[in-house]
């Protein structure tokens, strides 16, 4: 059990795993209107990342791969 005096004092990114990028992008871009930070197509992994940017600066990191793996739900 953790001790219930120690609080999170914030979280700086969260990593999505997505089977559709450019769905996924258009969701969060166009309907959730979040900020792009950076966006990175890494060749040797053929896979994009996406850096998009949260109001208080959190920040979400998007990213799309061949075989990404299945949701448990």
């Amino acid at each position: 059990m953790s001790d219930p005096a120690v609080a999170l004092a914030g979280v700086h990114h969260v990593a999505i795993i997505c089977s559709d990028y450019a769905r996924s992008k258009r969701f969060y871009t166009e309907a959730l209107g979040l900020r792009v930070v950076a966006e990175t197509y890494r060749a040797a992994r053929d896979s994009w990342k996406l850096d998009l940017a949260l109001p208080d600066g959190t920040q979400l990191e998007l990213f799309s791969f061949p075989d990404p793996p299945p949701r448990p739900t």
